[in-house]
């Protein structure tokens, strides 16, 4: 059996970094391509889902697109290549168990107390459910 040399190895994982890096070129594009198109199409399903409202339950469309969006997500898979980096780089997690989520709860978490206070947030909130009421009862008409 033939056991590689050094500059073997070498050359095989400058050809596999060559090859991660483009195959992430084009993950990047797929992925890019992808939430040009699901900005629009959120919106849309979003209202959607408002206007189309069953006793007052928004309709599922919205979710349903979150729903293939997340399936796209794993099918792109865009940061598969980590598997092969080196062990102590696959292992470094800079933002712990924290995520976009994480911020958006504690802004929300923010608006509602706000809300209960009864400050410009909920003057706000009063108008924009007076509108969503209004465009339901005309759809329904």
């Amino acid at each position: 059996m033939n056991t590689p040399t050094p500059e073997e190895y070498s050359s095989a994982a400058r050809w596999r970094l060559l090859r991660d890096l483009g195959v992430l070129q084009v993950k990047l594009v797929v992925d890019g391509l992808r939430d040009i198109i699901l900005v629009p199409a959120s919106l849309v399903a979003g209202i959607i889902s408002i206007v189309s409202s069953n006793d007052g339950k928004p309709g599922p469309q919205f979710y349903q697109l979150l729903a293939w969006g997340r399936q796209s997500e794993i099918w792109i898979n865009l940061f598969g290549a980590v598997k092969n980096s080196p062990e102590e780089v696959g292992q470094q997690q800079s933002f712990g168990n924290k995520d976009i989520d994480d911020i958006v709860g504690r802004l929300e978490t923010f608006v509602v107390d706000e809300v209960k206070r009864g400050g410009v947030t909920t003057q706000a909130r009063d108008r924009l459910d007076k509108i969503l009421d209004a465009v339901q009862r005309k759809r329904r008409n």
